[in-house]
């Protein structure tokens, strides 16, 4: 699985003018299933997500993670994190996995995390999604199990 971490000050998404999911002060992560993921790489990708420490310590040094700063998190299916662009210029996306597999994935990543502690919240899956964002730092992480 692969994941973008933002660290942000907010986030929501929206699908046709409504708010589907929202969060405070953590974490906007847009998280892709690839082909032969299985649950076991959605919760190894979910605890790195909790406990990568990328907040601000009381010296300023990113010595923190979501789950010691009680963060939130907002999290989206993104399939086009699969995008080989290798070669010519229209990205491919056959290594994502399929959609029913992927939106299986991804709920099990989302329900993971949450298993965790952080509130999350999601977009939903294979909808046209309006992401909002203010990116703090800005801290972008790419991860991958």
């Amino acid at each position: 699985m692969r994941a973008l971490v933002q660290r942000v000050t907010g986030a929501r998404v929206e699908v046709a003018g409504e708010v589907v999911g929202q969060c405070g002060p953590g974490l906007m992560i847009l998280v892709c299933a690839m082909q032969g993921d299985t649950e076991v790489e959605a919760e190894k990708l979910a605890a790195k997500t909790a406990k990568l420490r990328i907040f601000n310590d009381d010296a300023g040094k990113m010595n923190r993670s979501l789950l010691d700063v009680g963060g939130e998190a907002l999290v989206v299916s993104q399939f086009t994190l699969a995008a080989d662009t290798r070669s010519g210029n229209r990205p491919g996306f056959s290594t994502a996995a399929p959609p029913d597999e992927g939106e299986r994935l991804y709920e099990h990543y989302a329900r993971a995390l949450a298993a965790l502690g952080p509130k999350v919240e999601t977009g939903r899956f294979g909808a046209e999604m309006a992401v909002s964002l203010t990116n703090d730092g800005p801290i972008t992480i790419w991860l991958e199990t």
